[in-house]
C-alpha cells in the first residue's frame, strides 16, 4: 500500500523504515530541510530503558510546590490564562499522579522500552549505523540516603521486566565512572543500568533516513502541510506548499501522523483531542575535556542527564510548559551547565558551549500515542515526551503492525 508519513523526526523516520521493510511504498513529508532537526536534534542522548517511571507520580505534586520560583526547577508550569489546552493537560497530568495510574504507565513504558532497545540493536547491526553510540550503560546518581534507600524497590521492579540494574555505593559509582572522583557533590550512591545506551539521536535519524532512501523511501523536505482532503471519514490527500511556494497534493492509501507536539493541532481539525502538549527541554553541548564522563549520567535530584557523544558532552534537562515558545531561557540553560560543572569540574569548555531548546510532544501519562485515529486511514506515532529516543524503534514496529492489522509482538495499549 502507499503510505505517507507526516514528519521526519525519530518517530517518522523509524516508521518509514519499518513500513518500507514490510513492503509498503513510503513517502515522508517534512517542513524542515533535512531529517531530525526539531525534537530529535539535540536531546539528552540517552536510551534509558532503566527509567520507565513517568514524570507524573505520587510525589510530583509536592515537588512542584517545592520547586515554585526556582530557576533550576526540573518542572516548571507557565500557565497561560487563555490556553485551554494547557489547562486540560495540566489537570490530566495531576490525575496521572495517582499511585495506580503511575504503576500502570510505568508498566507500559517498561515493556515498550525493552522491546525498543532490542529492535535498535538489531537495526544497528543490520545497517551498520554510526551515531556516536555508546553501550557503557547509564549511572543514576542519588544525593540523599533516603533516595538511595527508596531505590531498592525500583531495582527489583526493573528486574521484573528483565532490565539489568544494581545498587551502588559511592565507591562503586566512582569505579564505574572514574571522573566522579573529582566531583564537588556529596553522592550517596546510585543505580547502574549496564544494558542502557546513549548516542546522538540527530545522527541516528539522518543515518536511518539515508538507509530508507536506499530502500526506496521518498523524502520531500521543505514541504509545509497546508491542509487535508477528508471525505466520508477517509483521508484522500495532503495539501502542501513546497520551498518555492508551489502548491500541490500527495495522495496515498494510508497516512501516519508523526508531527511531535504539532500532532494535536492536526487531530483537532477533525474533532479528535489528543492529550499532547509541547514541553520545552534544554540542552547544552560542549567539547568534552579530560574530566568529562564516559558513562552516561542521570542526576536523579535535578533530573539532568549527561551523555558523551564522541568528542562532545551533551547535558540536558528541564521540563517547561510554555506553549510553543522555543526561546532559550539563559537562567534555565545556565542551571544545567552549572550542575554539570559541580558534578564534573573539568567536563569541558563552557566558552564553546552550544545552547538549544526543543519541544517534546508529551502526554500527561508519558505513554505515547500509537495506533489508529478516528479517520479510517490515519494513524498516530507520537506523544513520546522525554522518551522518544528510548522508544523510537519499538514504537515504529507497533505502528507497522497496527497499519498491517497484524497482532503486535509488543504488549502495549494501542490508541483507538
Amino acid at each position: 500500500m502507499k503510505v505517507i508519513i507526516l514528519g521526519a523526526g525519530l518517530a517518522g523516520v523509524c516508521s518509514a523504515w519499518y513500513l518500507a521493510r514490510a513492503g509498503h511504498q513510503v513517502s515522508v513529508l517534512e517542513r524542515r530541510p533535512a531529517a531530525g532537526l526539531e525534537t530529535s536534534f539535540a536531546n539528552g542522548g540517552q536510551i534509558s530503558v532503566s527509567h520507565p517511571e513517568p514524570w507524573a507520580s505520587p510525589s510530583t505534586p509536592w515537588n512542584l510546590l517545592r520547586w515554585l520560583g526556582r530557576a533550576d526547577a526540573p518542572i516548571r508550569f507557565r500557565l497561560h490564562r487563555a490556553d485551554a489546552a494547557q489547562w486540560r493537560w495540566a489537570l490530566a497530568f495531576l490525575r496521572e499522579c495517582s499511585g495506580r495510574r503511575s504503576r500502570r504507565n510505568t508498566d507500559a513504558i517498561a515493556r515498550l522500552g525493552v522491546a525498543s532497545l532490542h529492535a535498535l540493536r538489531a537495526l544497528r547491526t543490520e545497517l551498520d549505523l554510526q551515531y556516536d553510540q555508546s553501550a557503557r550503560g547509564i549511572l543514576h546518581l542519588f544525593f540523599h540516603k533516603s533516595e538511595l534507600r527508596a531505590a531498592a524497590p525500583r531495582v527489583a521492579l526493573l528486574a521484573s521486566y528483565g532490565i539489568e540494574a544494581r545498587l551502588c555505593d559511592r565507591t562503586q559509582c566512582e569505579q564505574i565512572e572514574p571522573a566522579l572522583a573529582a566531583t564537588r557533590c556529596d553522592i550517596a550512591g546510585g543505580i547502574y543500568a549496564a544494558g542502557d545506551e546513549s548516542g546522538d539521536a540527530h545522527k541516528f535519524t539522518q543515518a536511518l533516513a539515508q538507509a530508507c532512501v536506499a530502500r526506496g523511501v521518498d523524502f520531500h523536505y521543505d514541504t509545509r502541510i497546508e491542509g487535508f482532503d477528508v471525505l466520508a471519514n477517509t483521508m484522500g490527500g495532503v495539501n502542501v506548499i513546497d520551498a518555492h511556494g508551489m502548491r500541490g497534493q500527495f495522495r496515498a492509501d494510508a497516512f501516519v501522523c508523526a508531527l511531535g507536539p504539532f500532532s494535536a493541532l492536526l487531530a483537532a481539525r477533525y474533532g479528535e483531542r489528543l492529550p499532547i502538549y509541547p514541553v520545552k527541554g534544554y540542552s547544552v553541548t560542549l567539547p568534552a575535556a579530560g574530566g568529562a564522563p564516559r558513562v552516561s549520567i542521570t542526576d536523579e535530584s535535578r533530573r539532568i542527564v549527561l551523555s558523551r557523544l564522541g568528542d562532545r558532552l551533551r547535558i540536558a534537562g528541564m521540563a517547561e510548559l510554555d506553549g510553543f515558545n522555543l526561546a532559550v531561557d539563559p537562567r534555565r540553560a545556565g542551571a544545567i551547565l552549572s550542575r554539570a560543572r559541580e558534578l564534573f569540574p573539568d567536563c569541558g569548555n563552557s566558552g564553546a558551549a552550544e545552547y538549544w531548546a526543543g519541544l517534546r510532544p508529551a502526554t500527561p501519562s508519558n505513554v505515547p500515542i500509537i495506533g489508529a485515529s478516528r479517520i479510517r486511514n490515519l494513524y498516530y506515532n507520537t506523544g513520546h515526551g522525554t522518551l522518544g529516543w528510548t522508544l523510537a524503534c519499538g514504537s515504529a514496529q507497533l505502528l507497522a503492525a497496527c497499519l498491517d492489522q497484524r497482532a503486535p509482538e509488543i504488549d502495549f495499549p494501542l490508541w483507538t
